[in-house]
């Protein structure tokens, strides 16, 4: 074997173990990025799996009042308004803003119940405040998770040099579920004069 052959045999077989390693580099980011990308999405059908379950007691959760704060009906318009562009939002955003004016309306029929002492005691109301409550925690529970899996995938998508193979496939960030403003406000409590 000749000299010339022997270095173009080396340079051949550098050329294709480059190539296999940058082959087993693409293959195996894009396929995370895959991964983490249905991971994200998955969390989010899991949010909206407790979201719906919410959305479908308020209508009994407000009919229940109804029945005692007949005068409240600006609370119970916010309420059903709410719970409307709930069903109307198409985008996680859109949902992500919707479900967090429901959250406010919902505080805010709570707070009326508060001066009907006969309804915090009737048992269908108590079974459904119960129901909403659990369901809120399962919500934040949910929540939590889709942010875990948001960070997951937007750090790997940001990653030097995945982010070039995250360009080059319109990989992008996903939305995190944030808390609405008013959530950082401190509640005012107030034990009457």
């Amino acid at each position: 074997m000749t000299r010339g052959l022997k270095i173009f045999l080396i340079v051949g077989a550098v050329i294709v173990v480059f190539l296999l390693s940058l082959y087993g580099f693409f293959k195996g980011t894009y396929n995370n990025f895959v991964t983490l990308d249905e991971s994200v999405k998955a969390s989010w059908a899991q949010v909206e799996n407790q979201l719906q379950r919410r959305y479908d007691l308020i209508p009994n959760l407000v009919e229940t009042v109804k029945g005692y704060a007949q005068h409240e009906k600006g609370v119970f318009t916010d309420v059903t308004n709410a719970r409307a562009r709930v069903g109307g939002a198409g985008t996680i955003p859109d949902k992500i803003a919707a479900n967090n004016a429901l959250s406010g309306a919902l505080s805010r029929l709570l707070l009326v119940v508060e001066n009907y002492p006969v309804l915090k005691a009737d048992q269908n109301f108590i079974r459904l405040q119960d129901e909403l409550a659990g369901t809120e925690n399962r919500i934040a529970v949910e929540r939590r998770r889709y942010n875990e899996s948001v960070q997951t995938y937007n750090i790997a998508i940001r990653k030097f040099p995945a982010n070039i193979l995250a360009g080059m496939f319109n990989f992008t960030k996903a939305a995190f579920y944030e808390a609405p403003e008013a959530a950082t406000a401190v509640p005012k409590v107030s034990f009457g004069e």
